[in-house]
């Protein structure tokens, strides 16, 4: 699949900067930070969810 993304002429400097660090055409790059926002966000969520469950009923008690 293929994506446009408008980017300000910065951010595309440093986008294509960072891909030069990395080795990588800026398109791979872009695609490994997508990968690592939704594998992070999953965990945050897991986690997040896990302490609501786990706090519920000191949550109750406060909200009294």
């Amino acid at each position: 699949m293929t994506i446009a993304v408008d980017l300000s002429s910065e951010q595309t400097a440093k986008l294509n900067e960072a891909a030069r660090q990395a080795g990588v055409e800026p398109a791979v790059l872009l695609a490994r930070i997508a990968d690592q926002y939704f594998e992070h966000k999953g965990a945050f969520e897991t986690a997040a969810g896990h302490v609501l469950q786990k706090n519920a009923e000191l949550y109750r008690r406060l909200a009294k």
